[in-house]
């Protein structure tokens, strides 16, 4: 049997979020590794095309995110629209044009950013290929804004590449890439927050305290936080530092608050898989605070309300949907162990830890801020691909289809 023939038969393709998963905490250890050694000036000569800033925040929004995003969308879309998985063959390639675009980028120097942005644009194209008409053919399109997100995305990043060789008009790309993914969490938490605050994720359609008020994520509050994002992305794209800036992120802040009128449901919210979804929820609400009170003149940089968005919200929420997606569809229930609740903790603290850093105050300790933060960061996804590792590596046990969800209720 061929080398080839053999990774198709590998258990990594059973399902989309198997190699997309595995590699979304890999790569987080390996890119936070990476820009760590960089700040402490231990790369030596190896320099990147525009600076190991760009790289560092381009992939963990277009690398690491876009490849948690892709594990999502290959399992959800086909629960959400009664479609067909996607087979081994599309999927090993999508695997691969995603790998080849992150070496395209940091071999840029050598071969210029074109390779990395036609493979990502690719890659792109290629989950777009498969979500799209799934979701196009349902009368209703329900699961719209998932491709319509991965579009945006892809616009973005090729906005990015564009303007690679100005590195200030390179970051506004980012900076709108980060509201994005808040805009992209909005939409998939909500679905899952359904299932996890009601308990339906290993109880089907009851719930633990069948008295309890129901968990509803109302589309009003969603719209408005939504729009609300928008806004103030773009204000930041165009006006930059501006105190119009910094009052739509205000905004944004607000909304994303009243997103939480929604959870106040009781009891139910007092689980950790739902309080880790809630806490998602507040980092991002926060996030947007610290990031409009920087605009408006407080003595801290804007970058803490970013890392509060994504060392926090977008690690977090990533983070839980991939613990749960990771197990329900390899036919096993939940993990009740006490390191999914450790891994949640050191997320949250390096985002903190992450965000005081970019306070005034603290500028003294500022490099050694963030190599804390980097550290707790990757130990977390440490413990994902460490717990996790065996189960997406390996065959299932129950004889079912790939992306199938356990038959019975197990403990």
């Amino acid at each position: 049997m061929s080398l080839l023939n053999r990774c198709l038969q590998s258990p990594l393709l059973l399902c989309g979020f198997r190699p997309f998963f595995l590699l979304t905490a890999t790569s987080a250890i390996l890119f936070m590794a990476l820009w760590l050694l960089s700040l402490q000036g231990w790369l030596g000569n190896w320099s990147i095309t525009g600076g190991w800033l760009l790289w560092h925040g381009h992939e963990l929004i277009f690398g690491f995110a876009a490849a948690a995003t892709a594990g999502f969308a290959l399992t959800a879309i086909p629960e959400f629209t009664s479609s067909e998985p996607l087979g081994r063959q599309p999927l090993f390639i999508l695997v691969a044009l995603w790998l080849a675009a992150r070496l395209c980028y940091l071999l840029a120097m050598w071969m210029t950013p074109w390779p990395a942005l036609f493979f990502n644009l690719v890659f792109w194209l290629g989950l777009l290929m498969y979500i799209g008409p799934p979701v196009w053919r349902d009368p209703l399109r329900k699961q719209i804004s998932f491709p319509l997100s991965v579009v945006g995305l892809a616009i973005l990043q090729t906005g990015f590449f564009v303007t690679l060789a100005d590195p200030a008009v390179a970051l506004a790309w980012l900076y709108a890439g980060i509201h994005m993914l808040m805009i992209l969490i909005i939409i998939a938490t909500s679905r899952v927050s359904m299932s996890v605050v009601n308990n339906r994720v290993e109880h089907k359609e009851r719930t633990s305290d069948p008295d309890a008020t129901p968990y509803l994520a109302r589309p009003p509050r969603r719209y408005l936080a939504i729009s609300l994002i928008v806004i103030c992305a773009l204000s930041e794209f165009i006006l930059g530092a501006h105190p119009v800036t910094g009052w739509t992120a205000l905004a944004a802040m607000a909304a994303v608050f009243n997103l939480l009128n929604d959870w106040h449901v009781g009891r139910p919210l007092f689980t950790r898989l739902a309080l880790m979804l809630y806490g998602t929820y507040w980092l991002m609400a926060l996030g947007y605070g610290l990031l409009g009170a920087s605009y408006l003149g407080a003595p801290v940089l804007p970058s803490a309300g970013r890392h509060l968005l994504t060392a926090g919200t977008m690690s977090l929420s990533i983070f839980t949907i991939m613990s749960i997606v990771s197990r329900i569809h390899s036919g096993l229930w939940l993990d009740r162990r006490l390191w999914i609740p450790i891994a949640a903790v050191l997320f949250v603290v390096a985002a903190l830890v992450r965000a005081y850093a970019g306070f005034y105050s603290a500028m003294l300790w500022y490099n050694s801020l963030l190599v804390l933060s980097g550290m707790l960061w990757m130990a977390g996804f440490a413990l994902y691909t460490a717990y996790l590792f065996r189960i997406l590596t390996t065959a299932r046990s129950d004889g079912q289809a790939g992306c199938a969800e356990p038959l019975i209720e197990s403990q």
